[in-house]
């Protein structure tokens, strides 16, 4: 993923926090078979320490890739909006000649893969799953030998995700003018469509801690 300077993370609680905000489903991409392409698998997946916890069905395609090489990449996107090009016209130009842009914030790991199919260890992973996207707690236990998961377990394996690397990308525009940043939310959140007010307070956010960029 390409990073300019100005769109990298502040720092590794930046990314962190974002992720904890509830950013749990991402792609999973793993190295195709010879002749093949990549696998890619959108998914939900939960934070084990350092490491990443996904389940999936076991016809997934995505099993005979991981067993032939182990290293995947996972991202997760969002906060995104399309920015008009009038938007980002700077002053004293005509908007028609501003240039459109993308804003978004992507975390990327690079993992090694681990196959979990053992009964027991695939229902810990799925309570450690449930712990985390049900917090209420409105759930049959998970066990391996009681029904109503365990007769389903053999449907599905565990992936424990060794993160090896991690970049972080928030794109919105820190590089331009303060008053063009702040000009540019207050767009996104007049027009609030799909993920526009979300875009809007990562830039605010950014320009809180960023300022006027200095390279």
């Amino acid at each position: 993923m390409f990073i300019q300077p100005w769109d990298a993370s502040l720092d590794e609680d930046e990314w962190q926090a974002w992720i904890g905000e509830g950013h749990d489903f991402g792609q999973l991409a793993v190295n195709g078979l010879p002749g093949q392409p990549p696998v890619v698998v959108p998914t939900h997946f939960s934070v084990d320490g350092p490491d990443l916890l996904v389940h999936l069905a076991r016809p997934n395609s995505v099993w005979k890739a991981i067993g032939e090489d182990p290293n995947v990449t996972f991202t997760v996107i969002g906060d995104y909006a399309f920015i008009p090009g009038p938007w980002r016209a700077p002053a004293g130009t005509l908007p028609q000649n501003g240039v459109p842009t993308s804003y978004y914030t992507a975390v990327q790991f690079t993992c090694r893969a681990r196959i979990i199919d053992d009964p027991q260890a695939k229902a810990d992973l799925l309570r450690r799953q449930l712990a985390h996207f049900q917090l209420d707690g409105d759930h049959a236990h998970v066990a391996a030998d009681q029904p109503p998961y365990g007769r389903m377990l053999p449907g599905v394996r565990g992936l424990h995700l060794e993160v090896t690397g991690v970049v972080a990308k928030f794109k919105y525009d820190d590089h331009k003018p303060i008053e063009h940043r702040a000009s540019v939310a207050d767009h996104l959140t007049e027009r609030g469509q799909g993920l526009d007010t979300a875009a809007a307070q990562q830039q605010r956010r950014r320009l809180d801690h960023v300022g006027p960029w200095k390279s």
